[in-house]
């Protein structure tokens, strides 16, 4: 909309210059409706060049001052030029009188900060969020608390870990949840579902919490996204935004992870940060379990820790429901999580490969 007012006073300050060379009447007195022609042709034409250029999205009002201020910083030396040129090769009806310049030359000037004022605020207007200029200090992007913000994502929300994260204060940055995600986590609330109506529900309850906690900044973002990523997914809305604002996306989706590292996006990966935070085993260590199950191979039992890790047990298939200690062997790291091997304490390591009986000897 901003835009659109900018354009809309372009054309009206060009075609107020025009209507004041006519009323001045010094040139092309008998042709005023061609000057007047002219002038809005310039305007369109101005205009158009300026919509050619790809949009961006800063759209802050400190832009707006800061482009007139270099836009008449332009100016003047343009002006001196137009003197400079006035001086050199036109008749002697154009010069300045008393110090004051003629008519035409007067409104050319004017013509000219218009023209410079407009490219210049355009031009920050659609410059991205994080640009700096080369006055140090100058920068158009918002200033955010603790450093670069975190986007989530809807699957991140619906999981409700974030604001246990949260809750222990260990994030200070600002977390920012976009319009549109807000939308799919009602329209997940709202489904005809009954599972996803309950974990969009869920979201709604884990975003209300994460907006009561104190020293926590969260901001429910309208993003300005360009006409060819307003039509995307959520997905690649999401890894467009974070590129705009230099933030980092927390999901637990998947194929978002692996298209973010592609795009080199830094995510942030709940179900990562919770294998992350999990004891370590280390072989030879020992420790007590329950055995819940028969393993997949002969005389396997599975049991798990409290925090959900797999510990497969060698020789724990006869001692399904008992709780037993056993030495871990190794550790396995995956990317569904942490697995553990170990077998029964005290007994000896499994022979996997034994060595067949000689065959008999032939007489």
């Amino acid at each position: 909309m901003l835009q659109h007012f900018l354009r809309l006073f372009l054309i009206l300050s060009v075609l107020s210059v025009g209507m004041s060379y006519v009323e001045k009447g010094s040139l092309m007195a008998d042709s005023r409706w061609v000057l007047l022609l002219g002038s809005f042709v310039l305007s369109v034409a101005v205009v158009s060049v300026e919509i050619m250029i790809p949009k961006k999205s800063l759209q802050a009002l400190s832009g707006i001052f800061f482009g007139i201020i270099v836009g008449l910083l332009i100016t003047f030396p343009l002006t001196i030029v137009l003197d400079m040129l006035t001086t050199a090769f036109m008749s002697d009806a154009f010069r300045p009188v008393q110090g004051v310049d003629h008519p035409a030359i007067a409104l050319t000037k004017v013509l000219l900060g218009i023209i410079c004022c407009y490219y210049c605020v355009s031009f920050i207007l659609q410059t991205k969020d994080d640009i700096r200029f080369v006055i140090p200090y100058v920068e158009f992007a918002k200033q955010v608390k603790g450093g670069r913000p975190i986007i989530l994502d809807t699957s991140v929300i619906i999981d409700g870990r974030i604001a246990e994260i949260c809750e222990t204060g260990i994030i200070d940055n600002k977390l920012i949840v976009p319009r549109f995600v807000l939308h799919e986590l009602q329209a997940v609330a709202d489904s005809n579902d009954k599972l996803k109506r309950v974990r969009g529900r869920r979201g709604l309850d884990v975003l209300n919490k994460l907006q009561t906690l104190e020293r926590l900044d969260v901001e429910i973002l309208e993003p300005t996204l360009a006409k060819g990523e307003a039509g995307e997914t959520v997905d690649l809305k999401l890894l467009a935004l974070a590129q705009q604002l230099n933030g980092r996306v927390a999901t637990n989706d998947y194929n978002l992870n692996k298209i973010g590292k592609v795009r080199n996006i830094d995510i942030i990966n709940i179900n990562d940060l919770a294998n992350a935070m999990k004891p370590i085993a280390l072989p030879g260590e020992n420790m007590s379990v329950k055995i819940i199950k028969p393993g997949e191979e002969a005389g396997q039992g599975i049991g798990y820790l409290d925090d959900g890790t797999m510990i497969v047990v060698e020789g724990g298939r006869e001692r399904i429901g008992d709780t037993v200690n056993i030495d871990v062997t190794s550790v396995l790291q995956t990317s569904a999580g942490r697995m553990i091997f170990a077998r029964l304490e005290g007994s000896a390591p499994p022979n996997r490969n034994p060595r067949r009986p000689a065959p008999p000897h032939r007489t």
